[in-house]
C-alpha cells in the first residue's frame, strides 16, 4: 500500500488524491498498469506531473481496459500531449473497439504530430479579424468575441485555446485601442416591432395549459409567474383542473377555504430540516415565494420535519437563513410537527372510516412496487384502532407495526405508509411522539390545514398527485391544487445529502459549505450573488421539463451583477519585483483608481505608489517573443491609473538563474510614446491567501455508471483547488468585510473568506472575468 501511495505521488498526484485512489480497487489497478506501461519508455524518474495528470485522467475515464496499454503508450511516447487530444483519443478508442486499430485513422483522429506554432496562430487570429474588421471596428468592443474565437478555433483545432485568446484579445486591443467609456456601457437592445394584439392573444395561449409551461423569452421570473405567463386556477376554482376531483362536499369545502384566505393566492416551500439547500432549491424557492408575490399573496416556510433522526438545529437555521438570503420573507415559519396532534386525530378518523388500517408485515416486504397485498388489509376498524393506540403509546417496536393507507398510487405502489414508529426524541417536541407520520400522509393535509392554494412541487411527485386528491377527500378536507413543475440540475456536480456528505468524510470537500459545491451556503461563500442566482432561475424559466444546465450559464449570470457592483481593485497572484530606478528612495505618490472605470464619478480609492511595485511574474519576459506585448528588455509596458510607463534596465536573477527581480526606469504616460499594454500592479501591498476553484468533478454527470462506472467519488478533479498563499493586494481592501466582493483587475471577481482574520485577508475566486471557452 504505501509503495503504491509512493508511485502515485511520483507522478504529481496529492497525498490525499493518491489515498483516494487508492481506495477505488479499479482505478487503483488501472493506474498502476499506466505508470508501469510510461516507465517502460522513460524508466523511473521519466514519468512527469504532465504526463501523470494525462496518465490519471486516462485511467479515470477510459471504460474498456483493454486499451489501456495503447493509450499509456501513446501519452508516454508523447503522441498525445494535451486534454483535448486525450479526449479525441478516448472518443476514438470508443467508436473503434474492434482490433486492430487504424495508426494511422488514430493518429490523424487526435491530432498527433501536429504542430501549431505561435506564428500560426498569429496568422490565423490575423486573417479572421481581417475578415470581420468593417464590422469590428463600427461596433468596437460590443462586437462578438466569440464570433473570432470560434472561427480561430475551427482552423486551429490542436492549438491551446488559452494562446488563441490570448491573441485573439491582443490584436482586438492593437486594432481598437483601450475600451473608452462608451465600449463599457451595456449594448442597447434593438427595439421590437409592435405586434398586432391579436397576435399577442394567440402568443399567450401557447404558453401554458394545465401547467404545462413554457418561459417567456427575456422576461423576469416576476413577468412570468404574474399569472399570464401561467394558467393556473384562481383560488376557489380548483375544480377546473384537470384531474381534480370533485365530491359532494367540495363546493362547500372551497366556499370556506375563501372566506379564510378572502381569495389571496397562498404557497408555501416545505424542506425537510435534515440538509443544507442546494442550487436546485433556488429554483423552488423563487417559484414558490416568486409566484405568490407576483400574485400579492402570500408564502409559508413550512418545515417538513416528520423524521427526527436525521433533522439538526443548523439545518432548521441554515434553511430560513438562506430563504432571507435570496430577498424572500416568509409570511409564517411553521412545521409538521406543529399539527402533530390534528394529524393523529385525522388519522383516527381515516381507520373509523375504513380507508387505513394496522399492518404487521415487515418493511423488506413492503419494498418496491411488487410487495405482497397485506393480510391484514380488511381487519376490523376496532382492531385496528385498538392497535394504532397502543403504536402511540409505545407498546410495539420499531418496524414491528405500520398504519397503511387502502389505496393503490399512480406509480403501482399498494397502500402507502401513513405512520411508522420511531423511538427517537423530536428536535421539538421531544419524546412526546414514538410515532411519525410519512411524507405521503403528512403532505397534503400539512397544505390543507394551512389552506394552501396551490401546492408547487417538482416533477417527481406528479405520481403522488391522485394520493394527494385521494386523502384529502377521503377525509373531506379542503383540498389544494398539486402543480408539477420540471427540476434544475447541474452538471458536474452533486446535490445529494448522502453524496455531499460522503464527499465531507473523505475529505474532498471540508464542508457543506466549501465553494466547490453547489449548495447555496457554498455558492454564497464562493461570492455568488443571491440576486445573480434568481435571475439564474429567471433564465431557466418556469417549466414542466427537467432542466440540466450546464454551470457556465450560472457564472454568466454572476458576471452580470458583479460587474455592476464589484468596485475594481489591484491585486497579483505570482509577485514579480519591479525596482524604479529613477524615483528617489523615499517617494511615495498617491494614485487614484475608480471603482468602477465605466462610471469614474461614482466612487474610487486611492493607492500608493512607491519606488517598488509588484507586477505578475507573466507579464515579464527576459526573450522577447512574436506577438508578447507586455514588458520585456525591449518593449515598455503601462502601469494602470499610473500614468507612467516604465522601460527595463536591468534584470536580477537568483543563483539558479530565475528572475527575482527588474529594474525599471519610469516616464510620464504624456510623454512616453503609448505603450502596446497596461499591466496591473501593486505598491506598499497587503499579503493576502487566495483560494482558485475549478470544478470538482471532471465528468458532466459524476453520477452516471455509464459515464463513471467507478462511481463519483472516482471522478474527483485533482485540480479543483489551488491556494496562493502569498499573493499581494491593494491597500484598499484593509477594512473589508466577510463576504464583500471585488474585481481583481485582468484577474476576476473575488470575495472575501469567513477564514480570514485581523492579520491575514483570504480571498476566494469567485468567477474569471471571462468564461474558458474549453468549459462550454
Amino acid at each position: 500500500m504505501a509503495d503504491t501511495l509512493t508511485l502515485f505521488t511520483s507522478i504529481g498526484l496529492s497525498e490525499q488524491k493518491a489515498k483516494e485512489t487508492l481506495k477505488n480497487e479499479s482505478l487503483s489497478s488501472a493506474l498502476k498498469e499506466a505508470i508501469s506501461q510510461a516507465r517502460c519508455i522513460h524508466g523511473a524518474s521519466g514519468v512527469d506531473r504532465a504526463m501523470g495528470t494525462l496518465l490519471y485522467s486516462m485511467a479515470s475515464r477510459l471504460k474498456d481496459n483493454k486499451r489501456l496499454a495503447f493509450l499509456s503508450d501513446s501519452i508516454a511516447q508523447r503522441k498525445i500531449c494535451t486534454e483535448l487530444q486525450l479526449t479525441a483519443a478516448l472518443d476514438f478508442v470508443k467508436s473503434h473497439p474492434h482490433d486492430p486499430i487504424n495508426q494511422k485513422e488514430f493518429d490523424e483522429a487526435c491530432g498527433v504530430g501536429v504542430v501549431i506554432t505561435p506564428e500560426q496562430i498569429e496568422d490565423t487570429v490575423e486573417s479572421v479579424i481581417k475578415k470581420h474588421k468593417e464590422q469590428l471596428v463600427k461596433e468596437r468592443y460590443h462586437f462578438s468575441m466569440g464570433l473570432l474565437m470560434g472561427e480561430a478555433r475551427a482552423a486551429l483545432k490542436w492549438a491551446d485555446g488559452k494562446v488563441v485568446k490570448n491573441e485573439v484579445d491582443m490584436q482586438v486591443l492593437h486594432l481598437l485601442g483601450p475600451k473608452t467609456e462608451a465600449d463599457l456601457e451595456k449594448k442597447p437592445k434593438p427595439q421590437k416591432s409592435k405586434v398586432p394584439e391579436n397576435d399577442v392573444m394567440v402568443k399567450k395561449e401557447k404558453l401554458a395549459v394545465n401547467g404545462d409551461v413554457t418561459s417567456e423569452e427575456g422576461k423576469s421570473l416576476m413577468e412570468q409567474l404574474r399569472g399570464e405567463a401561467l394558467k393556473f386556477h384562481k383560488p376557489g376554482e380548483n375544480y377546473t383542473t384537470d384531474g381534480y376531483v370533485v365530491t359532494p362536499n367540495t363546493m362547500d369545502l372551497l366556499k370556506k377555504h375563501l372566506e379564510i384566505t378572502g381569495g389571496q393566492i397562498r404557497t408555501r416551500f416545505p424542506p425537510e430540516p435534515n440538509g443544507i439547500l442546494h442550487i436546485g432549491h433556488a429554483k423552488a424557492i423563487n417559484f414558490n415565494f416568486g409566484y405568490a408575490k407576483a400574485n400579492n399573496g402570500i408564502c409559508f416556510l413550512r418545515y417538513d420535519d416528520t423524521n427526527p433522526e436525521k433533522e439538526e438545529e443548523k439545518y432548521f437555521t441554515a434553511i430560513k437563513d438562506m430563504v432571507e438570503w435570496l430577498g424572500y420573507k416568509p409570511y409564517e415559519v411553521t412545521h409538521a410537527s406543529d399539527h402533530f396532534q390534528k394529524l393523529y386525530d385525522l388519522a383516527v378518523d381515516l381507520i373509523r372510516r375504513g380507508h387505513a388500517y394496522v399492518c404487521h408485515q415487515k418493511s423488506e416486504e413492503l419494498k418496491g412496487h411488487n410487495a405482497p397485498p397485506s393480510p391484514w388489509r380488511d381487519r376490523p376498524v376496532e382492531e385496528s384502532l385498538v392497535l394504532f393506540e397502543r403504536m402511540k403509546k409505545g407498546m410495539f417496536a420499531e418496524g414491528e407495526v405500520t398504519l397503511r393507507m387502502k389505496m393503490v398510487m399512480e406509480d403501482g405502489k399498494m397502500d402507502p405508509v401513513a405512520y411508522r414508529i420511531k423511538y427517537t426524541p423530536h428536535h421539538r417536541t421531544g419524546d412526546e411522539w414514538c410515532i411519525y407520520p410519512t411524507y405521503d400522509y403528512t403532505h397534503c393535509l400539512c397544505d390543507s390545514i394551512e389552506d394552501i392554494t396551490h401546492s408547487l412541487c417538482t416533477k417527481e411527485f406528479q405520481a403522488r398527485r391522485s394520493s394527494y386528491y385521494w386523502l384529502c377527500n377521503a377525509l373531506d378536507l379542503y383540498c389544494p391544487v398539486q402543480w408539477e413543475y420540471g427540476r434544475l440540475n447541474l452538471t458536474y456536480t452533486v446535490v445529494s445529502k448522502r453524496k455531499i456528505i460522503k464527499l465531507v468524510e473523505n475529505g474532498i470537500v471540508r464542508d457543506w459549505d466549501d465553494p466547490r459545491l453547489f449548495t447555496l451556503t457554498a455558492l454564497r461563500r464562493r461570492g455568488f450573488p443571491s440576486e445573480a442566482i434568481n435571475n439564474f432561475c429567471a433564465k431557466v424559466g418556469v417549466t414542466v421539463s427537467q432542466t440540466t444546465t450546464e454551470p457556465h450559464l450560472l457564472e454568466s449570470c454572476v458576471r452580470d451583477v458583479l460587474n455592476e457592483t464589484a468596485p475594481r481593485v489591484m491585486a497579483v497572484l505570482e509577485p514579480l519585483k519591479i525596482t524604479i530606478t529613477n524615483l528617489p528612495e523615499n517617494f511615495e505618490s498617491d494614485v487614484r483608481v475608480p471603482d468602477f472605470p465605466a462610471n469614474e464619478a461614482k466612487s474610487s480609492h486611492t493607492i500608493p505608489l512607491t519606488r517598488t511595485v509588484f507586477i505578475e511574474q507573466s507579464d515579464f519576459r527576459e526573450v522577447m517573443e512574436k506577438g508578447y506585448k507586455r514588458l520585456t528588455p525591449e518593449q515598455p509596458v503601462g502601469l494602470r491609473h499610473a500614468g507612467y510607463v516604465i522601460s527595463v534596465q536591468k534584470v536580477i536573477k537568483d543563483s539558479m538563474g530565475k528572475v527575482v527581480e527588474v529594474e525599471v526606469t519610469c516616464c510620464s504616460s504624456g510623454t512616453a510614446e503609448k505603450p502596446k499594454a497596461f499591466i496591473h500592479w501593486v505598491s506598499a501591498p497587503l499579503r493576502c491567501e487566495v483560494r482558485l476553484y475549478e470544478r470538482l468533478f471532471l465528468h458532466k454527470h459524476p453520477e452516471d455508471p455509464s459515464e463513471v462506472p467507478s462511481g463519483y467519488l472516482s471522478d474527483i478533479n485533482p485540480n479543483s483547488l489551488q491556494v496562493i498563499d502569498s499573493a499581494l493586494v491593494d491597500t484598499s481592501v484593509k477594512g473589508a468585510k466577510v463576504l464583500d466582493k471585488f474585481q481583481f483587475e485582468r484577474l476576476g471577481y473575488f470575495s472575501l473568506d469567513p477564514d480570514s482574520t485581523a492579520d491575514k485577508l483570504i480571498f476566494n475566486r469567485t468567477v474569471t472575468l471571462k468564461e474558458d471557452s474549453a468549459k462550454i
